[in-house]
């Protein structure tokens, strides 16, 4: 099976300008590609995840990817999928934002002369001349062809800003530049970049001419895989400040029977032969299944030592004789207590189980709390260094989220 038939067989490949030619460069290794990344937070989250594979993927077939950080099109936001106006960030947050996705990003792609590239758009677009986009790039797209484009025609009704209507333009520009400096000849992006990235194609062939060749390719569920990093308490984090390995690998074991045979194919490295024959996998097997799944994704994000640890945490929790210790605990100080104890609303908090005591204090209302296997019927509960010592508290939120607190 070639690289293209195998992203196919994946279910990666939604739409193609010119399916026969990307095929072929792209199973000879001769596509230079780029997919953007826009620095709106300090680190990727799991809606991030399959574009990273797939630059993992196309590097290991020999091809060059380029990941192009939004230094520049971040100062404007991108519209698509939004209802709202995105919030302005500064250049100081956006540089320390890009700096936090490329640690991220080696674990993925090897960067380096004639490997994967790093590039911030903000290098050329910040220099560019009001005027002189208007008359050179400007004069390229059709107002009427751009209000028919599924990002904007979803914010018409709501207030479309100026400042957002030229995302696309810039974004266009982006492939312009890169293919003219650095030979790139491909794009990839989510099925809800598709205008955007067929304006950055028709940019380079009325600007170069019919025979340049820019290709573009979107990803079938890349804008479902956005859609994977919000849950119920937030984003799933590639950073594991922000989202410990043990949730990370939570989170995957908890996708849907639906779903665990599609992440497979998507988003792991194992053989498509392996996960076929997981298709005839039912009942108790699918719980297998989902481990394989969150094992997998939390080695290729944390390591394998990390994956093992959460594994170990979740046989803990779960099933029993697994290591207690992985499970993620907070360690609390005297300092922590006022006359000894600390109240739960204040102990949730200080765990990140909840953002604020308002919102501990909800959870307990609504009896979403346990600790040490008995549900908190108060919020005015309150627990003692006695309790904390030795191993401490289990507490419980929800059904399936677990913590340690211990001094």
């Amino acid at each position: 099976m070639t690289c293209y038939e195998e992203l196919k067989a994946r279910g990666l490949i939604a739409q193609v300008t010119n399916e026969e030619e990307i095929s072929k460069m792209i199973n000879e290794g001769k596509a230079v590609f780029y997919i953007g990344f826009d620095p709106t937070a300090d680190s990727l989250h799991v809606g991030h995840f399959m574009a990273l594979c797939l630059m993992k993927r196309l590097q290991m077939a020999g091809n060059r990817p380029i990941a192009l950080i939004g230094g520049g099109t971040g100062m404007i936001g991108d519209p698509s999928g939004r209802t709202d106006m995105r919030s302005m960030m500064t250049e100081e947050t956006i540089c320390h934002n890009c700096d936090c996705f490329k640690k991220q990003m080696e674990r993925f792609i090897e960067f380096g002369d004639g490997k994967a590239m790093m590039i911030n758009n903000a290098d050329w677009l910040m220099k560019l001349n009001y005027i002189e986009v208007l008359r050179d790039v400007g004069a390229c797209f059709s107002v009427n062809n751009m209000l028919r484009a599924e990002c904007y025609k979803q914010r018409m009704e709501k207030g479309l800003s100026f400042l957002e209507f030229n995302y696309m333009i810039m974004q266009s520009y982006d492939f312009y530049y890169l293919f003219q400096h650095y030979g790139c000849n491909m794009q990839f992006g989510g099925d809800d970049q598709w205008s955007n990235m067929l304006g950055g194609t028709e940019l380079i062939r009325r600007k170069l001419g019919k025979d340049a060749h820019a290709m573009t390719i979107t990803l079938l569920l890349n804008s479902e895989g956005k859609k994977m990093g919000k849950t119920a308490k937030g984003a799933v984090w590639l950073d594991p400040n922000k989202t410990s390995p043990y949730e990370f690998y939570q989170y995957w074991r908890n996708v849907g029977d639906g779903d665990v045979l599609k992440c497979l194919r998507m988003l792991t490295f194992l053989p498509l032969e392996q996960i076929d024959e997981m298709d005839r996998w039912e009942g108790s097997q699918l719980n297998t299944a989902k481990e394989i799944l969150a094992f997998e994704l939390t080695k290729l994000v944390h390591g394998e030592e990390e994956a093992v640890k959460a594994q170990e945490a979740a046989k803990a929790l779960f099933v029993g004789g697994g290591d207690m210790s992985n499970v993620p605990a907070t360690v609390f100080t005297e300092a922590d207590l006022t006359d000894g104890a600390i109240g739960v609303l204040d102990l949730m908090v200080k765990c990140k189980l909840a953002p604020s005591k308002k919102e501990a204090r909800r959870l307990v209302e609504q009896g979403g709390v346990e600790v040490n296997g008995e549900k908190v019927d108060a919020a005015t509960v309150s627990y003692t260094a006695a309790d904390l010592s030795g191993d401490g508290l289990m507490v419980k939120k929800g059904k399936k989220v677990y913590h340690r607190a211990h001094m």
